[in-house]
């Protein structure tokens, strides 16, 4: 496999943990947990603009 295979698989594993952590932090859901695990950085991105104090100000 290459680099960036390698690579990729990471990003992808690593935004599917954020986003099981954020949503069970939020909700205490093993269902939102495992839909949230599924989009992995989206909602991860989502999280970071819509929450006060986030990216977004």
């Amino acid at each position: 496999m290459s680099r960036a295979g390698e690579g990729a698989k990471a990003g992808i594993g690593l935004g599917s943990a954020l986003a099981v952590t954020i949503s069970w932090s939020l909700h205490k859901s093993v269902l939102w947990a495992a839909i949230h695990g599924v989009l992995s950085w989206l909602y991860v991105l989502w999280y970071l603009f819509t929450r006060p104090g986030g990216l977004s100000g």
